[in-house]
């Protein structure tokens, strides 16, 4: 199963997966998720692996996510089945590492991103270092938290995740334990040993040996005003309570997302708790493919990644112009919408449930705010 881009090894005990791209680091291709979905299957059934253990390659992180760039170009070939069956394959993947039937150990070291976090998160031994830093960047490509992060980070205490979903801030090892995307600190220094005391101790007993208590997560210090801000189901009326409470650099960094890709987001989120993780990632994949299809994301990465002008031509360009009728149609998967979910061209507002928790603001609020 060994290809130049993910390689397999058995040591002694322990399955162990090298993601070998350091120079994008790691990013997810179509062949290294198929490589990895089948060498975890094999190993499942054979009685010499304990356990199995996914580092990165290089010295920058475990992974940087999916290769978007590949992504786009699909469309820009006219070929987006192509997209909709890499991230098919992948939440394939992802539920395949959450369902594993043996201990799963990440090493969730540097750079963790997008479908770095698929492919570690969902693990059942989640160790992070002084280095990590995990985010889940999609509103800023015009596309959606995915892998199943919809229920994951519905899941982290207060708002902090709807915080990183409509942000895309990264966040520490210490502050990714306190959000429940990981459970052991171990210094960076001793991760080779740890990955040698895998070999031949059982996972939770080996990483206890290594692990050290984090320090103080950073962002536990704000989350007074982040469950305050963010407890909104309008993201309109979220950008309003941020500047109304002085978080005018949050307020903006959500401003500079994809109007759309911020609206069915929130949506994902406020849907995710009591969906499981397939029922999740089949709502990602419904959105996400519309939000492609529609070029939304298709811009965002000409922007961010490919000509890096920084300066992407949102549709539409505001929050504030995000009509019912464009969230219902993306939450529907591009399918259209019922009369009901799509009635009226105003501001979406109310995107978790169908609510309108902000239906009695003017409509120049979102563009006052």
């Amino acid at each position: 199963m060994d290809t130049t881009e993910v390689m397999f090894e058995r040591r002694g005990h322990l399955g162990a997966i090298l993601l070998n791209r350091p120079k994008a680091i790691n990013a997810l291709s179509e062949a290294m998720v198929d490589g990895i979905r089948a060498q975890l299957a094999a190993w499942a059934e054979d009685p010499d692996v304990a356990q199995v253990a996914v580092r990165g390659a290089g010295e920058r992180g475990l992974c940087a996510g999916g290769d978007i760039v590949a992504l786009r170009q699909a469309a820009v070939d006219g070929q987006p089945e192509a997209a909709r069956a890499f991230f098919e394959r992948e939440y394939a993947m992802d539920a395949a590492i959450a369902e594993y039937s043996k201990p799963y150990v990440a090493f969730m070291d540097g750079i963790v991103l997008g479908g770095g976090v698929g492919v570690s998160a969902h693990g059942s031994v989640r160790v992070v270092t002084e280095r990590t830093r995990l985010g889940m960047p999609e509103t800023g490509i015009g596309f959606v938290p995915d892998i199943g992060a919809s229920k994951l980070l519905s899941e982290a205490p207060g708002e902090l995740g709807t915080w990183m979903a409509l942000t895309g801030e990264m966040i520490s090892g210490a502050d990714a334990i306190a959000l429940g995307l990981a459970d052991w600190y171990v210094p960076s220094e001793r991760l080779e040993e740890l990955a040698r005391a895998l070999e031949t101790e059982p996972a939770v007993d080996a990483v206890r040996k290594f692990a050290v208590e984090p320090p103080e997560p950073a962002l536990l210090a704000d989350r007074e005003w982040i469950d305050s801000c963010f407890s909104s189901d309008d993201p309109v009326e979220i950008v309003a309570r941020l500047r109304a409470s002085g978080h005018e650099d949050t307020a903006a960094t959500i401003e500079s997302k994809s109007p759309s890709s911020t609206f069915v987001t929130l949506a994902l989120l406020r849907r995710a708790p009591g969906l499981t993780l397939r029922e999740a990632l089949a709502a990602e994949l419904r959105v996400g493919m519309a939000l492609f299809s529609s070029g939304e994301m298709v811009e965002g990465i000409r922007a961010q990644v490919v000509d890096k002008d920084r300066n992407p031509s949102w549709n539409p360009p505001t929050l504030a112009e995000v009509s019912r009728e464009r969230l219902a149609t993306l939450l529907a998967g591009g399918e259209g919408a019922d009369d009901d979910a799509a009635a009226g061209q105003g501001p979406a507002g109310g995107a978790g449930d169908g609510s309108t928790e902000a239906a009695g603001r003017q409509d120049t609020a979102g563009k006052d705010a």
